[in-house]
Order: C-alpha cells, then structure tokens, then sequence
C-alpha cells in the first residue's frame, strides 16, 4: 500500500501563515485538487490571512494548477489579506515570466524576506 503524505505544511512565523508545499510534482487533477481543499481550509481559518507559499520542493508545475495560484491569490484579496510566493524553481519562475504572473505575484528569494514584505506592508 502507497503511504500518503501532506500535501503542504503549514508553520506560523509572527502574524504570517507560511504553507509548504510537500510535492515535487504539482501535475495531475487530483493532485491539484487535494492541493487546493488543503490551501483553502487554512485560508479559511482566518478572517485576513497573511499567506506565505513555499515552492522550495516544487520542480514541475502545470497549467491547471497556475489556475489554482490564480484562485486561491483572488479568495485571499477578497478577505483583505496579502500573498506572497517564494523558492520558485527557476525553470518555473520563467513560466511566471512568459505568462505574466509576475505581474500578479509578489515573489521572493524565500521566507524569511517574503514574511519580512508582509510586516513591512502591514
């Protein structure tokens, strides 16, 4: 039997929530879907989140879940809160690039200086 692992994990530095990202593949629907019910119960949790995503273990991400960062980024600027990314792979910050999310993310090196941002911003 395969042994199932987080898709994320989630740790508190100040009024920040910083979410990791377990996979290093993010490709398939289901995967993308469980990814998503396990980012959006812990936006959920807060009234306005403060939300930090971890790519450091991602190498491979696909369209569909672009689309996800696109819902969840939407969800969290509706209740006033602020999202940051960061350790993005640099073959998949190219795609951020090419697509202009750029434009739409705040990126960062990594999570110390995206949760620095965030107290800065507040």
């Amino acid at each position: 039997m395969a042994e199932i692992k987080p898709r994320i994990s989630v740790e508190y530095i100040g009024d920040a929530t910083v979410v990791t990202l377990t996979d290093e593949k993010i490709l398939e629907e289901k995967d993308i879907r469980a990814l998503q019910e396990s980012i959006m119960s812990v936006v959920e949790q807060t009234e306005r989140i403060n939300l930090v995503l971890n790519f450091g273990n991602v190498r491979f991400l696909s369209s569909a879940a672009l689309g996800l960062l696109i819902r969840i980024s939407k969800k969290i600027y509706e209740c006033d809160g602020q999202l940051r990314l960061c350790n993005i792979d640099s073959k998949i910050h190219e795609i951020f690039k090419i697509t202009r999310l750029t434009k739409i993310f705040d990126i960062y090196q990594d999570v110390e200086s995206a949760t620095e941002d965030l107290f800065t911003a507040n």
